[in-house]
């Protein structure tokens, strides 16, 4: 109980208070019964019943103010709080069945959010670092808060007695930090700390990343944040910047072991994923390669929406003071020179490339690439019976008229009736099976195979450029089909020679090679087609591949759950920005604690969620993009 419990409330109340209430005192400064008799000169009686004097008392009278003490310790206060032993304080292998809490101090309560990072020391110097996972008030003393008194008295005060409660943070032990400087290192928590051990809070970089794992070189995807607000430390620049490993001196460097950008519509995933790919691109980058020799990335870029070309830019709305902060914190940015706009050309459609000043070189599909992708013009729907066939027919035809068939072609030779009779009589292909494949094939739309413009297979130096960025837009393209055509045919052919022991393309094979694919559900979906499934099997070969083949998958989607659930095991790092969708959030098993703060977080805001590089965090990304962003 506090003195406030005792207060009265007012007059009109007639419970304890004011006018008639004691009418002996309200009539005199006090009694006998008091201790002491009314002073005649009209002064008034103290609280001890002592008459008072005007001219400062006589022997034996007290004061009716005593002498004010500071009640708060010498010195100044270190810290948040201490460690508390009171509910416990036990770490252990499991969880569930650590106990670790602190008391934060009546000055110190506003500051503190959940998901800080924090630092207790032991006695030998070494800090154990861990984060606030829940925050309570507890009562300070016994009494009942739920009463209609209290509630009264609290629904007439403006302000709230802090120091009538405990004020406590629950926290979750990360690591155990070590060393100093470079010889920082972490270990998992193996020790307890003392009790009344100083909490503080983490504010040196060195010692933040170390807790976290996170690497101090690397590609950059954001700036370290708690709640959306960035962790503020002691040193210039006073954020903590967010790395991913990219030297082979670390483990194989993360961009060959896939990513995964998912976000809603106006999430920022779009600007986001072109500040990281601005950073492959630095000309300081390189990678070493099969004949001992450096190369600079490549990046194929799949563009729906005709945005990535836009990277040949500079931002016009970047100005010169964030460009410095940039530079000292070694960030790349203004526009890449070397980007290409390859773009397939198609009958009836007409690429505007009016945002942005790349060049552009036309390209078609060859038909040929049917050979090796059969699944291309497979249509929908092909059953486990009539793939097959699709594959004996297109066999025929390409030893017939060899890699410089056309799909007009094609069409054709499927419209003979002594071929339909021949594959029917010798077994091979069934009458009905032959109708059904045929029928497939022609539900393709025309107007994407063969076009007036150069074959993508002879532009694989152009395609694939060390340092270079090759985007191919579908926006012009008027249907989906069309679209999906294009995207897997230009893909498949860089897979294709990445993994093969005997590549069409030596540039394609020796180049380090980043695939970006934006609204990659609409091609790597988990489907039910026996053409769906070879697609699939080919990216997911891909991603296995990657780390020793040197290729790297950069997939974008606004849709995860759709992704094929082979090719999203492969993905190691996660950058997840605002989802509103329970399912899409579900897919990315990111951890709960961050999962339930996604559907919340502002533009720029994201989660990352790479377990051989960090601990999960969040981040927030550049407020500025690196390149052109309209």
């Amino acid at each position: 109980m506090t003195l406030e419990d005792f207060t009265e409330f007012g007059d009109d109340e007639g419970d304890g208070g004011g006018e008639g209430a004691n009418p002996a005192t309200a009539e005199s400064g006090g009694t006998e019964g008091d201790g002491g008799d009314a002073a005649d000169d009209g002064g008034e009686t103290d609280g001890g019943g002592a008459a008072a004097t005007d001219d400062g008392g006589r022997e034996g009278v007290v004061d009716d103010e005593f002498t004010a003490y500071d009640v708060e310790p010498a010195g100044e206060d270190t810290g948040l709080g201490v460690v508390s032993v009171s509910q416990g304080l036990r770490v252990a292998e499991e969880e569930d069945e650590t106990t670790l809490k602190a008391f934060v101090t009546t000055g110190n309560r506003e500051a503190v959010r959940l998901g800080k990072y924090l630092l207790i020391p032991y006695p030998d110097g070494e800090r154990l670092f861990c984060r606030i996972i829940g925050l309570e008030y507890a009562q300070e003393f016994r009494s009942d808060d739920a009463t209609e008194i209290h509630a009264r008295r609290q629904m007439r005060r403006d302000d709230f007695a802090e120091r009538d409660y405990k004020f406590m943070a629950e926290l979750e032990p990360m690591s155990v930090v070590y060393g100093s400087g470079d010889d920082m290192k972490r270990r998992m928590t193996d020790r307890v700390p003392k009790p009344g051990a100083v909490v503080e809070e983490a504010s040196d970089d060195a010692e933040i990343k170390t807790g976290l794992k996170i690497p101090e070189d690397g590609v950059f995807l954001g700036h370290l944040s708690v709640g959306g607000e960035k962790v503020r430390t002691a040193a210039e620049p006073p954020t903590v910047d967010y790395r991913v490993k990219d030297d082979y001196a670390d483990g194989d460097p993360l961009a060959f072991r896939h990513t995964l950008v998912a976000g809603g519509t106006g999430s920022g995933k779009t600007h986001a994923s072109k500040n990281v790919l601005r950073q492959y691109l630095d000309s300081d980058r390189t990678y070493p390669t099969g004949d001992g020799r450096e190369s600079r990335m490549a990046v194929v870029q799949f563009d729906p929406q005709d945005e990535y070309a836009q990277m040949h830019d500079d931002n016009p709305d970047l100005d010169a003071d964030f460009a410095r902060r940039l530079d000292r914190e070694g960030i790349a940015h203004g526009g890449h020179d070397d980007t290409v706009a390859l773009v397939p050309r198609a009958a009836n459609a007409t690429y505007p490339g009016e945002g942005h000043r790349a060049e552009r070189v036309e390209f078609t599909i060859p038909f040929s690439l049917a050979r090796d992708m059969p699944w291309l013009v497979a249509g929908s729907g092909l059953n486990e019976n009539q793939y097959p066939a699709l594959l004996t027919l297109l066999n025929r035809f390409f030893r017939d008229y060899g890699d410089s068939g056309t799909y007009s072609q094609f069409l054709s030779y499927l419209d003979d009736p002594a071929l339909k009779e021949e594959l029917d009589e010798s077994g091979r292909v069934h009458e009905a099976t032959f109708d059904a494949v045929k029928r497939r094939v022609r539900g393709v739309p025309g107007g994407i195979f063969d076009q007036d413009a150069k074959p993508i297979t002879e532009l694989d130096h152009t395609l694939v450029r060390p340092g270079g960025l090759s985007v191919v837009p579908t926006y012009h393209l008027p249907t989906s089909r069309q679209k999906e055509i294009v995207v897997l045919a230009v893909a498949g052919l860089l897979v294709d020679d990445k993994l093969s022991n005997d590549p069409d393309s030596d540039r394609i094979e020796e180049t380090p090679l980043l695939i970006g694919m934006d609204e990659a559900h609409n091609f790597l979906a988990d489907a039910d087609t026996v053409q769906a499934r070879k697609v699939v099997q080919k990216f997911t070969e891909a991603a296995k591949q990657g780390r020793k083949e040197r290729l790297g998958l950069f997939l974008i989607t606004q849709d995860p759950q759709d992704v094929a659930e082979s090719v999203f095991k492969q993905v190691n790092t996660k950058v997840v920005l605002n989802l509103g969708d329970e399912d899409a959030i579900s897919s990315v098993n990111i951890p709960t604690n961050l999962a339930g703060k996604v559907p919340y977080m502002e533009k720029g805001q994201m989660v990352v969620y790479s377990p051989d590089n960090s601990e999960p965090v969040e981040l927030i990304g550049l407020s500025e993009c690196v390149t052109r962003h309209d």
